[in-house]
């Protein structure tokens, strides 16, 4: 074309191929040939046609950041237009005012061209999509998605490159309203579309880790916005690599990296200060600001940053943005002691978040119960408080899976501790308690557990996961670098991902209302001790309830956790090696070290509350003493319980199921001390139903869980810290995870895991916690016993038939334990492990 010497063609044509150039996220070649297509336009006089070029051009030199180099680009543009393009102007101008922060004159422009009937439809899809943006910003998130709803049809007549840009625009107004699982569905169809349209995935991935984030699915959010500033800074978009940039640092905050969120945000605040987009660089700004209040070296500047940031974010009508400016601010403020600054500035936050969302509204009652505090208003701390967690109970109930659940509960972490303080303060144990049990493994008592989520939908996958870890257990030994096993590790992390997706998109189960901590406790509890830890800050504390004859309560301060963790941590390293091969010596020293450990134990965690030293104990814990071997702590018998409620509600389930005879004997494979316990075990037992390798199968293991009165299981269990939903249970075909048990439902009367690790939950920010135990409590079993640790093969058979032995007896699991434990050999290194790991969960 261009020796056939029509000048007129070969710039259309370079526009062309910009076009297309820019559609693969090659700005900088974009502009090569828009910048050539412009000078043979002007050499030319080729007026019309160098207006279309300078309009295309304006688009990508936004993509660049270059704000003034684009408006240069329309104002040139202007005199030249044909009369039928003056819309395509128009536009561009409104997406210009839009990416440089001036909302209320592109949203204008956006209106205006929806109206004219000469829009073509190409445009009337994007600014329909872009309004709906602006008007989700603003809050008005119902006209956003009927914006989105008309844009969607006319889409659908363009073409699926403007289909998968609504559908994503769709999953982000549905996020900003609150709707969090139903939001995450649409993004992942909109990534499918975004692939069907052979589209770049960088945008997707910017919006998408805001959804993430609400979700606190924080490592998945930051894969996301990394992948995505990765890929605008790769192809040279700084428009959207700086979007992405800020998201890495909001995310490294989040993750309690302020260093690096300053860091970050900082290169952010930056590169929207050369693109000339102030709005954008105020957000950055705000970020840098919190991240030095997180180091303690926030500013008088900072705090006149964050209140200019907050002022402009409330003139705009972005009221999120405005919110946690505001409470940032109102935060810097109470660091520099100017408590009336600061709460003027959190009750603002508070004010603007009335009306918005439920994560927003949560935000408020954060910046309100903070405001309160300050202001030494104890009563309106609690009210604010009780607000929050009960906005907050409502936005977990309505997501699809426990893990979901779980992390939302991180939402109202701070509330939480407020209000403790105060109850604290008040001195009072039952109110203590009380306020305790607000926040205690409320995820899992969030939905009703009457039936079964289903598997159907990731059942393949799941089948798949089995077959791939049973080939990883095979590999040689000498594959100890796992460099051969690669492809399967990849495979088996690709499943995983897989099926955790599925179970956020399900529907969400129904909401199950939370009685009183103490309704009924003191009559349930029937001689025993009930024990509940909390920690506020960094400060351990306990409520004791007795019940009768004293029928007292108490709350005791324990001081720092620091030691107990300390402690624990040292105990755990020492039962580690007396479950290995080592020299006589060496187990001596860490017998030494192990027995030392739990006296410190015993002595910071059970001396200092009084009891007596042969009670009976239910024992609530929370954050990482939940690893604590609480058994080897008492000389009495010993349930724990993620809650009271879980404690009073397995009590119950017991006290109500007549003595059942269906008992259940597991064993998985490659277990030689799993044979000969399940052998002894039928001898007790003779008419126990009787699964082995190669029967002892999942599905078989599934079934035959559901609703019998007493199952053992003796195989090998893995502990997943990284995704404790992963934790598994090894049977006959492969893991059964704690993910598949969940969801089907199944949920025996009594069980015992004579596994190892099955009984470590994973806890969560907010007292949550998630494991095997805590997941079939929640299902409705009444009682587990299960080990926190690792335990030698053989070494368990003698517990294992003791406990059952006491349990034939018509004890409780509690009871057995400690009765079993009692007649161990524990000079036997193997023995002393069981003796101290094993414990009993529930009430049964």
């Amino acid at each position: 074309m261009r020796r056939a010497g029509a000048p007129e063609a070969l710039a259309l044509a370079l526009r062309a191929l910009a076009w297309a150039e820019r559609a693969k996220l090659a700005d900088a070649a974009a502009k090569r040939l828009l910048d050539e297509a412009a000078r043979i336009a002007r050499r030319h006089r080729l007026d019309h046609t160098l207006a279309d070029v300078l309009m295309s051009r304006a688009a990508v030199n936004q993509e660049l950041g270059a704000m003034g180099a684009a408006q240069r680009d329309l104002d040139a543009a202007g005199p030249l237009v044909a009369p039928d393009r003056e819309v395509e102007l128009a536009f561009q101008r409104a997406v210009l005012h839009q990416n440089i922060g001036r909302l209320a004159d592109a949203a204008t422009t956006y209106r205006e061209l929806l109206a004219r009937a000469d829009t073509p439809e190409r445009v009337k899809v994007i600014a329909g999509n872009n309004l709906a943006m602006i008007e989700a910003q603003h809050g008005r998130h119902s006209e956003a998605l009927r914006r989105l709803d008309d844009a969607g049809r006319r889409a659908e007549r363009v073409g699926p490159a403007l289909v998968a840009m609504v559908l994503e625009t769709r999953a982000w107004a549905t996020v900003q309203s609150g709707r969090l699982a139903e939001g995450l569905r649409l993004f992942d169809e909109a990534g499918r579309a975004h692939e069907a349209a052979g589209l770049p995935l960088g945008e997707h991935y910017v919006e998408y880790a805001d959804a993430l984030i609400d979700l606190r699915l924080l490592p998945e959010a930051g894969a996301a916005a990394r992948t995505a500033a990765e890929v605008f800074r790769r192809n040279g978009v700084p428009l959207m690599g700086a979007e992405a940039e800020l998201r890495v640092a909001q995310l490294a905050m989040l993750a309690g990296n302020p260093e690096e969120a300053e860091q970050a945000s900082r290169l952010a605040a930056d590169s929207f200060g050369r693109q000339g987009r102030g709005l954008w660089r105020a957000r950055a700004a705000l970020v840098s600001a919190e991240a030095r209040l997180r180091t303690g070296t926030a500013s008088a500047a900072d705090l006149r940053e964050a209140r200019r940031v907050a002022r402009t974010m409330e003139t705009r009508g972005t009221w999120s943005a405005a919110v946690d400016a505001y409470t940032v601010a109102g935060r810097i403020a109470a660091h520099l002691e100017r408590i009336r600054d600061a709460v003027a500035a959190l009750r603002r936050a508070a004010e603007l978040a009335r009306r918005s969302p439920v994560l927003v509204r949560l935000r408020g009652a954060v910046a309100a119960a903070l405001a309160a505090r300050l202001s030494g208003q104890d009563d309106e701390v609690l009210w604010h408080c009780r607000r929050g967690l009960g906005d907050l109970a409502r936005h977990r109930a309505a997501l699809p899976s426990v893990e979901l659940r779980a992390l939302a509960s991180g939402h109202g972490a701070e509330l939480g501790q407020f209000g403790l303080e105060v109850v604290v303060r008040e001195g009072a144990a039952h109110r203590v308690l009380e306020w305790m049990e607000r926040t205690r493994a409320a995820a899992l008592l969030a939905a009703e557990p009457a039936g079964p989520a289903g598997t159907a939908d990731v059942q393949d996958d799941l089948e798949a996961l089995r077959a791939v870890s049973a080939e990883l257990e095979a590999a040689p030994a000498q594959q100890s670098e796992r460099s051969g096993a690669a492809p399967l590790i990849a495979r088996q992390l690709a499943l995983e991902h897989r099926i955790r997706r599925a179970t956020w998109h399900r529907p969400a189960r129904a909401e199950r209302s939370a009685a009183g901590a103490t309704a009924g406790l003191r009559e349930l509890l029937d001689g025993r001790v009930l024990i509940e830890y909390g920690l506020l800050g960094d400060r351990l504390l306990a409520v004791v309830v007795e019940a009768r004859p004293s029928r007292r309560s108490r709350m005791v301060e324990l001081g720092p956790a620091g030691p107990a963790l300390e402690q624990l941590k040292t105990l755990y390293f020492a039962l580690r090696r007396l479950t290995q091969d080592r020299p006589p010596q060496s187990l001596a020293a860490a017998r030494l070290s192990a027995e030392s450990r739990i006296t410190s134990l015993r002595g910071l965690l059970i001396e200092p509350l009084g009891v007596k030293p042969d009670a009976e104990l239910v024992v609530v814990p929370v954050g990482d003493l939940h690893g604590v071997p609480w058994a080897a702590l008492h000389d009495g018998p010993v349930s724990l319980a993620p809650s009271a409620r879980f404690w009073t509600r397995a009590r119950e389930s017991a006290l109500r199921r007549p003595p059942g005879e269906s008992v259940v004997l597991v064993e998985g494979p490659h277990l030689t001390g799993a044979t000969a316990e399940v052998q002894r075990l039928h001898a007790m037992y003779p008419h126990a139903t009787v699964v082995t390798p190669p029967h002892s199968t999942a599905e078989a293991v599934i079934r035959l869980l559901d609703g019998a009165d007493l199952v053992h299981l003796a195989c090998h269990g893995r502990l997943r810290a990284d995704n404790p939903l992963f934790s598994s249970l090894v049977l006959a075909d492969g893991p059964l995870t704690m993910q598949e048990l969940e969801a089907r439902g199944a949920a025996p009367h009594r069980l015992v895991l004579a596994s190892c690790e099955s009984g470590a939950d994973a806890t969560y920010a907010g007292d949550e916690v998630l494991g095997f135990v805590s997941a079939l409590l929640a299902r409705g079993t009444a009682g587990i016993v299960a080990s926190a640790a690792a335990v030698p093969d053989v070494a368990a058979i003698d517990l294992m038939c003791g406990l059952h032995e006491h349990l034939n007896k018509g004890r409780t699991l509690a009871h057995a334990l400690f009765e079993a434990r009692e007649s161990l050999d524990r000079d036997d290194p193997g023995a002393y492990v069981s003796w101290c790991t094993f414990g009993a969960h529930g009430a049964a």
